[in-house]
C-alpha cells in the first residue's frame, strides 16, 4: 500500500442518505465528515463518485452533503450493495479510493471489497463511516482491514492528499480541519 497521491486518487461516498439519518446513532458526524472530505477532495482537483442505495425507500443524499457536492456530480443509484458492482461506477483510471459512507459492514464493505479484488488501493475513512450498531461498524472496519484496506481518518487523507504546506491548498483544507474538528478553547 502506498500513500495517497491526489492524481491516483478519488473520493467514493456511499450511501450517506436521509433514510439513515434515524437509525445510525453517529449520522450527523459521518454526514460532516463526509462533506469535510468532498470539500478538500475538491479543492485538489480528486474527482468525487457519490451513491445512493435504493433512494426510493431510503430517500437522498444528506443536504449537508449535497451542498458540497462539486458542479457536475450526481449521485449514482444503486440497488445493488456494494458501488463497484453498481451499472455506471467507474472510477476513470483511478486506481486508489478514499471510502466514506453508510453502512460500514454492508455497503461500504462490500465496494471495498470489491475495489480491493479489482487491483484498487482503498483508504477506509473511519471517521467518515457508521452502522446502526457499534459493534457492526467495528467487524466491518475489521473485515476490511484484514482485506487489505487501510484505516484512515478524514484529516489524515486529506493531509496525505495534500502532500505539502504552504500552498493555497494547504490553506482552504487547514481551513476545513478546523471546520470539522475546532482546536480547544485556548490552543492555537
Amino acid at each position: 500500500m502506498t500513500r495517497l497521491d491526489r492524481e491516483r486518487s478519488a473520493l467514493v461516498v456511499v450511501d450517506v442518505q436521509e433514510g439513515f439519518r434515524k437509525a445510525v446513532p453517529d449520522f450527523e458526524r459521518v454526514a460532516k465528515a463526509t462533506a469535510t472530505l468532498v470539500r478538500g477532495a475538491e479543492a485538489m482537483g480528486v474527482p468525487v463518485f457519490i451513491t445512493e442505495q435504493y433512494p426510493k425507500g431510503l430517500g437522498t443524499t444528506a443536504p449537508e452533503v449535497v451542498e458540497t457536492l462539486p458542479e457536475g456530480v450526481e449521485p449514482l443509484e444503486k440497488n445493488v450493495f456494494s458501488a463497484a458492482e453498481a451499472e455506471g461506477f467507474d472510477l476513470a483510471g483511478r486506481d486508489q479510493a478514499v471510502v466514506c459512507g453508510i453502512e460500514t459492514h454492508v455497503c461500504v464493505n462490500q465496494t471495498v471489497l470489491d475495489l480491493l479484488a479489482g487491483g484498487t488501493e482503498v483508504h477506509v475513512v473511519e471517521d467518515a463511516v457508521a452502522s446502526r450498531f457499534p459493534d457492526s461498524k467495528r467487524i466491518g472496519l475489521h473485515k476490511m482491514e484484514a482485506a487489505g484496506a487501510v484505516v484512515s481518518s478524514v484529516e489524515t487523507a486529506l493531509f496525505e492528499l495534500l502532500g505539502r504546506a504552504g500552498t493555497d491548498e494547504f490553506k482552504t483544507v487547514q481551513k476545513l480541519i478546523l471546520e470539522y474538528a475546532p482546536t480547544p478553547e485556548g490552543v492555537a
